[in-house]
């Protein structure tokens, strides 16, 4: 291990569902700083793999595979209830955050699957 492994180790946190994992991001929205992390898409080893980056020290990377590459380009995160949809666009509900999906080529992330 290199000593920057050593220095800023990289977690993968993998969830069983969407849903789960996007609690990450209304708590992040509620946090004092107020950050929403991005979520991205990437085709990894023949898996469909949508994750998002967290972490000022160390990163974390807290991931899930999905059945298919998504189709639409936000979330649609509802912060009192925790429900969501996919969208194409950004709507005017003020009680939801809209997560845009960014669908990168590639990635130097090693996802541990």
């Amino acid at each position: 291990m290199s000593s920057t492994e050593e220095s800023n180790p990289t977690t993968y946190l993998k969830y069983k569902n969407l849903e789960d994992m996007l609690k990450v991001v209304l708590f992040a929205a509620q946090s004092p700083i107020g950050i929403i992390p991005m979520l991205y898409y990437i085709n990894y080893k023949g898996k469909e793999l949508l994750f998002i980056e967290t972490g000022a020290v160390n990163t974390i990377v807290h991931y899930i595979t999905v059945e298919e590459r998504p189709t639409r380009k936000f979330i649609e995160l509802k912060q009192l209830t925790g429900k969501f949809e996919f969208v194409n666009n950004i709507g005017n509900d003020t009680q939801s955050i809209y997560i845009p999906i960014l669908h990168l080529e590639e990635s130097s992330f090693e996802f541990p699957i």
